[in-house]
């Protein structure tokens, strides 16, 4: 396959995976009602571990750690899926999916501004053209709604801790670039999972009893599957692969389109509405995603 159609797959990808990741805040929110946020994590980690190991050991790719990765893939691992986790999970327990969403729209901002500070991937001018014009269209759609963001709302809390995480997963993705040249997006993603579950798994523990079990439904469930094994298992190879492919300033661009879409959802699913610059921030959204893969080329 020749290189303008593995990036027209990578792009096809993306878009994809903002699809799924859109749905993940809604799903998460309702499974949330019936199972504590702590055991919900580790399981779903535990569901997106077994996923991926599956596909490892049926595609034949097992891999050894160098010695000299264990030490920094392990800080690496602990900050992008322990503690982006746990500020995730905690953060959407206590705000709106909606805020969520938008919150985590601001992901590409992070990886473009560290990025460049860090000397991993520099911006050009239609790179950082693509940014802004993203960060406007999320504060388009959060500022002009029927029920906008603000410090008052009851929610607040929630909404700057979810901001918290998309730093963190910002800088858990401006260095995973680099250990993707060693490891394929499979292999890293296992890895990453793993340590993930192990370590939410130890925090569960405490928390495990609150959940009465036998009472869950199955929907709940079903979200965690959903939750688990597409939005973390396969989700995570696309979205490392994306960064290997084309940079990961190029690919975090396309988390500027979950918001959008998370609204879409409201529209179609829900019969909700948009206000008039709602749709103006989603198309300035769209020109900014446009901007950035034109720059990458």
């Amino acid at each position: 396959m020749n290189q303008p159609k593995k990036q027209l797959l990578t792009e096809l990808s993306l878009f994809f995976i903002a699809l799924i990741w859109a749905l993940n805040f809604t799903v998460i929110k309702a499974s949330l009602s019936e199972i504590d946020p702590y055991s919900f994590n580790a399981l779903r980690f535990i569901l997106a571990a077994l996923f991926l190991w599956g596909i490892v050991f049926y595609r034949g790719e097992t891999f050894r750690i160098s010695k000299a990765d264990w030490v920094p893939l392990t800080f690496l691992g602990l900050s992008g899926n322990l503690l982006y986790q746990w500020l995730f999970i905690i953060g959407i327990d206590l705000t709106l999916a909606a805020n969520a969403a938008i919150m985590l729209g601001t992901i590409p901002i992070w990886v473009a501004l560290g990025s460049h500070l860090f000397s991993v991937e520099f911006l050009n001018r239609l790179k950082g053209i693509g940014i802004v014009l993203g960060f406007i269209g999320v504060v388009l759609i959060i500022t002009t709604g029927e029920e906008p963001i603000s410090i008052q709302s009851d929610t607040f809390r929630g909404d700057l801790i979810i901001t918290l995480a998309a730093i963190v997963l910002g800088v858990y993705t401006i260095f995973s670039k680099n250990f993707l040249t060693r490891y394929t997006p499979l292999q890293f993603s296992a890895f990453m999972t793993s340590l993930g579950a192990v370590c939410l798994v130890i925090i569960a523990i405490p928390h495990f009893h609150r959940t009465e079990w036998m009472e869950v439904s199955a929907p709940a469930y079903g979200g965690m599957v959903f939750s688990g094994m597409l939005a973390i298992g396969l989700a995570y190879v696309i979205w490392n692969n994306a960064i290997h492919r084309v940079g990961a300033v190029r690919a975090a661009t396309y988390q500027n389109l979950v918001p959008v879409l998370g609204l879409l959802f409201g529209i179609f699913l829900l019969g909700e509405s948009l206000q008039f610059w709602q749709y103006v921030g989603s198309a300035v959204v769209v020109g900014g995603i446009l901007c950035a893969r034109v720059g990458n080329v």
